[in-house]
């Protein structure tokens, strides 16, 4: 009988420290299980994806999962409790809040980056090199009747206009409607709407006369297909880049990225991880992904946010 003990004390000591790792100081800390999902903005897509690839590498046997449904569509499985942690590249609407609270679902809304909406055109496009925001209006408003270059500006080609964009689930849809037309989900529906960014670019580069709308990582990932349009808001206009979204000057199409963590999802120690490493590392893999990081005293900022949320306060 005493032996039968010592071997299974023996065996669980065993699978006790095969659970040990040892870490860059030499310490031993305990190697994490678990899953943590993730679901939401194409546009936020990027960043999640970067940092579940680096934190894999520290946590191996914890699994990531990233889905991109677009903002609106991630809000709706967060709301119903399905997934840890929302990437939104707007804020949360009322009746997703509702959602939430049916639900009980409490949460912390986190800033990651800031981005800039980018208009793209083909590199065959030599005219519309620059808009204002009064033609973009125009252009996108409900019913417009604008269906060629020249009915923008005379001197432009009396060639038809093709039109590519996020489909209505996608929050860069709502934040362009939002700061263009004043009102989110107001926008012309005869355009071709997509769910995944890739299609609109493949479509735009084979086509001399379209133009197409999305966040700047697509466009940097893609600047040797594509044509970029400088977008006057009144002062000149303005190329999308990380120093002009960082300053501000590329308004008003500059935005905040977030990441919504359910709060209850954060009691466990793998999604309370991954969300730390996430804070600690956006800064260098959201400017690798194209996007523009916060100062310092930003990410300070959403990790004082975390941690009172998760702690009650």
């Amino acid at each position: 009988m005493k032996k039968s003990i010592i071997i299974i004390a023996i065996a669980s000591l065993s699978i006790a420290c095969g659970n040990k790792k040892e870490n860059k100081d030499g310490s031993q800390s305990i190697e994490l299980t678990g899953s943590v999902s993730i679901d939401g903005s194409g546009t936020v897509f990027p960043v999640s994806e970067a940092v579940a690839e680096e934190f894999l590498k520290v946590e191996p046997r914890v699994k990531v999962t990233v889905g991109e449904s677009g903002t609106g569509g991630g809000f709706k499985k967060f709301g119903a409790g399905i997934t840890d942690i929302s990437d939104a590249s707007r804020e949360i609407k009322g009746k997703e809040i509702d959602l939430c609270k049916e639900n009980g679902i409490e949460y912390v809304q986190l800033t990651v980056a800031l981005d800039g909406i980018t208009v793209v055109v083909s590199k065959e496009n030599t005219w519309a090199t620059t808009m204002t925001t009064e033609e973009l209006k125009q252009l996108w408003e409900p019913n417009s009747k604008i269906t060629k270059w020249n009915q923008i500006r005379k001197e432009w080609p009396n060639e038809e206009i093709h039109l590519y964009g996020p489909n209505t689930s996608h929050g860069t849809y709502d934040f362009f409607t939002e700061v263009i037309m004043g009102e989110s989900g107001a926008s012309r529906t005869d355009y071709n709407a997509v769910s995944d960014y890739n299609v609109a670019v493949q479509g735009i580069e084979k086509d001399k006369n379209a133009l197409g709308y999305f966040g700047l990582s697509y466009y940097e990932e893609n600047k040797d297909k594509l044509g970029v349009v400088a977008i006057d808001n009144g002062n000149g206009p303005i190329l999308p880049s990380i120093e002009t979204v960082a300053n501000n000057s590329y308004a008003p199409l500059s935005r905040s990225l977030f990441i919504f963590v359910s709060k209850k999802s954060a009691q466990r120690p793998e999604v309370k991880k991954f969300v730390e490493f996430y804070l600690d590392n956006a800064p260098e893999l959201s400017k690798e992904v194209g996007y523009v990081p916060m100062p310092k005293s930003g990410y300070d900022a959403q990790k004082e946010a975390f941690k009172n949320a998760i702690s009650g306060q």
